[in-house]
């Protein structure tokens, strides 16, 4: 993997993961990852900070999704930053970033 666009995160799944099959039987599955960072702010006080990442995987690492990563479990992955875009209902250009997760670790108990 090249270091050019490489992103490796740890933190909480916050939500099941969603699967889905394409016509060729391909997997992917989809989940979202929040992540948290804290600092102290000019007034002395700690600040919890959360940011939500959506990571999508295909084929093994997509199963592995599937078979082992509920809601709320502690993963490390390691992928890379992806976009795209579409037109809505509306007509109105919506964009998307995404973690294109190439490895994951299994991390906490159970």
């Amino acid at each position: 993997m090249s270091l050019r666009n490489k992103v490796t995160l740890i933190g909480y799944t916050g939500k099941e993961v969603e699967m889905m099959t394409f016509d060729n039987g391909t997997l992917k599955s989809t989940v979202s990852l929040a992540t948290n960072d804290h600092y102290t702010n000019a007034k002395g006080e700690k600040v919890e900070e959360t940011q939500w990442h959506s990571l999508i995987a295909f084929g093994k690492t997509a199963e592995i999704f599937q078979k082992y990563v509920p809601k709320g479990k502690e993963i490390a992955i390691e992928g890379k930053i992806t976009y795209r875009s579409y037109d809505d209902k509306d007509g109105v250009k919506r964009y998307i970033t995404e973690i294109r997760v190439d490895e994951i670790l299994l991390l906490g108990g159970k």
